[in-house]
């Protein structure tokens, strides 16, 4: 007895579907990118990585994106970003990237008194 399992996500159309009268079937979720979700708080300053997620195009990462990521009205702003177009450099190479920045102790500013009016820094 032979019994098939698949998984559908949101957005699946369960079974097989067909695209143009063809007979290959259509796999929705390999159709849409993957997008980076970028959230800013109402605390804060900078937008923060919050996941990532699937979707047609980016109205539709938005909308996703606001329905997911900031349920609890937590957000005031949100990117996206298609994954393809984030570049990023490989951990294993840290040591050689990061290395040179060491010996310039005035890149690391833990020696300045920062007035009280700077509220973020």
């Amino acid at each position: 007895m032979n019994i098939k399992i698949s998984k559908n996500n949101y957005g699946d159309f369960g079974g097989e579907e067909t695209a143009g009268g063809s007979n290959a079937p259509v796999n929705q979720e390999a159709a849409w990118p993957l997008w980076e979700v970028f959230i800013r708080s109402k605390q804060g300053l900078d937008h923060k990585h919050a996941g990532s997620l699937k979707a047609a195009d980016a109205e539709m990462a938005i909308e996703n994106a606001r329905d997911v990521y900031t349920r609890r009205q937590e957000g005031v702003s949100i990117w996206v970003v298609e994954s393809k177009h984030v570049h990023a450099s490989n951990p294993d190479d840290a040591e050689s990237l990061y290395e040179p920045a060491e010996d310039k102790i005035y890149r690391h500013p833990t020696f300045y008194d920062l007035p009280d009016e700077v509220k973020h820094m």
